[in-house]
């Protein structure tokens, strides 16, 4: 498949790319742009033109390059006719009177020696592994080591024997490793040896493209027209898939001052099959290979649902496929799914932060490498410092601890993506959570954990429950006491909830009282209180509240 798609690939690309040496020259990378998906390469180089039309072919870019998506810019007084990509398949240079280069004979002979040498090394290896072998089992099958000969009628001889037997066959297996990793690597280049010897003999009886195919170039091939011999600078980029990024957050939290900082980071990883050296990195959020189609909504028809049940049905939606897309889908209407003076600076002190129409660039005045291997490497974008406020959370019903929760506004002005951070309290580690920017609040609440300093306690007050029948309803009354103490040295701000359950069956009615002061949310039956605790203060909190139904059914409560 390979060959096949070199070949294509000859007989498409063409030929007049194949300018001369002179008209050759190499572009340097001098940044690039990289998208939550792909990336954007930016190169410079110089050039000469000719009067008239002249083909300038650069290398040095990268192979997965998206033809559609080159920009060519020139100084001088020219005029860019055209660009493209292409790729150039450079031809032998000295042959035989066969036809064959003399390059590719001299290797085929002294591969053809190598082998026969190769061979003969495996050959000792396996000797010599064969020997170890034998004398495994020569000695595992001894009578002294089976118990079968004499040796059993002395204990000393006995010890002895097992000693030599764990001793030797320690050494034995030792030696059968140290061979065995020796002919796996041996065996290994062998066999490429071997391919590329069969490519080779392949070039000399004719089929010489699975020789020069490895060697294929990735060329931009930007045709200049002139009245007069100019020379100047071009500068041209393209996108490419093989690259992208993905966010990571650290919210490290003070105490003493009370702050957040959030610092942004991204993590770069590219396959380009170009190394990046010492360029200049900007972080973007945009992503070039998403939908940029708006959505049309289609006619919604209703009909009487056939007895087999719902089906899935095939909509065409206008600037995406065609495809299966579930009944509850379509009828949502759419179908689309600060710092001390002696501190150290960072990378962020280098980043500007440029904002576009529907995303945001993050430009790095500083120097990258990153090679072409698709690891991931940490690139910092930038540290701020958050409006946040700090409460303390509790829900007894569902846990005994009290939480202290930051809670961070203006998040929206920081141009961040849904990701994973880490948090840091007072210099540790306190765990990991999720950031996510696009939920429509205007508060973000981080849990930064317990404090076992506030302790808070919920009891069923028994004596107040009751329990009676009313004509053909039950009346069943709950009641609960929830008593807090700080015992910190300083105020806290303190937020308990609790809830009353709700129902949508009419029949059944629920009806809250004494709530002392708790707001409470109709829709949800959840209660919140909120309130300042002084130091070594207690408060206590009662409600209760009462549910009718039928006498003759059961409620899950």
């Amino acid at each position: 498949m390979k060959r096949i798609f070199l070949f294509t690939a000859l007989a498409t690309f063409s030929w007049r790319a194949q300018a001369t040496e002179k008209d050759l020259i190499k572009a340097s990378l001098s940044e690039v742009t990289v998208y939550s998906q792909g990336a954007q390469l930016h190169h410079k180089a110089n050039y000469t033109a000719k009067v008239g039309v002249t083909e300038v072919s650069i290398e040095g870019i990268s192979p997965y390059i998206d033809p559609k998506s080159i920009q060519v810019k020139a100084t001088g007084n020219v005029v860019i006719l055209d660009s493209k990509y292409v790729l150039y398949y450079p031809q032998p240079a000295a042959v035989t009177e066969d036809g064959i280069p003399l390059k590719i004979k001299r290797s085929i002979s002294l591969l053809e020696d190598s082998l026969r040498s190769w061979t003969f090394d495996i050959q000792e290896i396996d000797d010599e592994i064969g020997v170890l072998n034998a004398t495994k089992y020569i000695i595992s099958n001894n009578g002294s080591m089976k118990g079968t000969g004499k040796v059993n009628d002395s204990i000393q001889l006995l010890k002895s024997a097992v000693d030599y037997y764990a001793l030797k066959m320690n050494e034995i297996n030792k030696k059968l490793l140290v061979l065995q990793r020796k002919k796996a690597q041996k065996v290994y280049l062998k066999k490429e040896m071997e391919d590329r010897l069969e490519e080779l003999r392949n070039y000399q009886n004719g089929n010489r493209l699975n020789v020069e195919s490895n060697k294929a170039i990735p060329r931009v091939v930007i045709t200049l027209s002139s009245n007069e011999i100019v020379s100047g600078k071009l500068s041209f980029s393209y996108v490419i898939s093989q690259a992208g990024w993905t966010p990571l957050y650290d919210l490290r939290s003070d105490s003493s001052t009370g702050k957040i900082n959030l610092t942004y980071k991204a993590q770069v990883h590219q396959n380009s099959g170009l190394d990046w050296n010492d360029v200049r990195l900007n972080i973007s959020t945009n992503n070039p290979y998403a939908n940029k189609t708006k959505p049309e909504l289609n006619p919604w028809y209703i009909d009487y649902q056939a007895a087999y049940g719902r089906k899935l049905q095939e909509v065409t939606v206008s600037g995406t496929n065609s495809g299966l897309i579930n009944t509850q889908a379509m009828n949502m209407g759419y179908a689309f799914t600060q710092k001390d003076s002696g501190d150290a600076l960072s990378a962020a002190n280098f980043t500007t932060v440029v904002q576009m129409l529907i995303a945001a660039e993050f430009k790095i005045d500083l120097p990258y490498s990153i090679p072409s291997n698709n690891d991931q490497h940490m690139v910092l974008i930038k540290q701020t410092d958050l409006t946040t406020t700090f409460k303390y959370y509790a829900v007894p019903k569902l846990d005994p601890g009290v939480y202290l929760v930051a809670q961070m506004t203006k998040l929206d002005e920081l141009q961040l993506i849904p990701a994973k951070a880490n948090i840091f309290f007072d210099g540790s580690y306190i765990g990991e959570t999720y950031i996510d920017p696009t939920r429509m609040e205007d508060t973000l609440n981080l849990s930064l954990g317990k404090d076992p300093n506030i302790v808070v306690k919920r009891t069923l007050l028994k004596k107040e429950c009751k329990d009676k029948v009313i004509q053909d309803k039950r009346e069943r009354t709950f009641a609960y006491s929830i008593e807090v103490r700080n015992s910190k040295s300083s105020p806290i701000d303190i937020v308990i909830q609790d809830q009353i359950p709700i129902t949508q069956n009419t029949d059944i009615t629920i009806e809250s009282a004494n709530l002392v002061k708790g707001r409470l949310n109709e829709r949800t039956g959840v209660i919140e209180w909120s309130f300042n605790l002084k130091p070594k203060e207690n408060k206590v909190l009662d409600f209760d509240y009462k549910i009718r139904h039928s006498k003759d059914k059961e409620i899950n409560i």
